[in-house]
């Protein structure tokens, strides 16, 4: 499964990989409650699902964070310059799912809307 949000912040490809760091994720998604260690590419979470080890990879275009030990293999981009909103913050999160409990569907949805707030309410 894979869900979409479309946040409008002025921001460039270095913009997004100076700013999108493990340390600053509780201020990116209100989904994401604690940070407990960052070692730069991998550290630890608290976030709506639990507690994760995160991984931080520079993409093109953006950043990618995975959740290694997640049994949905979860992981979401941020990335900018893309159509059809080349203008526009593209956030997607996929799960190696084609479905699932609604719970679990509704909390992806929420998670991508979350950081679509954080990244315009804190850009």
């Amino acid at each position: 499964m894979e869900f979409f949000a479309l946040a409008a912040v002025p921001a460039s490809v270095d913009d997004l990989r100076r700013r999108l760091t493990i340390t600053d994720l509780t201020l990116w998604s209100a989904s994401i409650s604690a940070v407990f260690r960052d070692g730069g590419t991998e550290g630890e979470i608290y976030c709506v699902w639990g507690q994760f080890r995160v991984r931080r990879e520079e993409i093109r275009d953006g950043v990618r964070f995975t959740l290694p030990g997640c049994p949905n293999a979860l992981q979401w981009t941020v990335t900018t310059g893309q159509p059809p909103e080349p203008d526009k913050v593209v956030i997607h999160l996929t799960i190696n799912r084609a479905e699932h409990d609604p719970d679990f569907v509704e909390s992806n949805a929420q998670f991508v809307a979350d950081w679509r707030s954080g990244l315009e309410a804190h850009w």
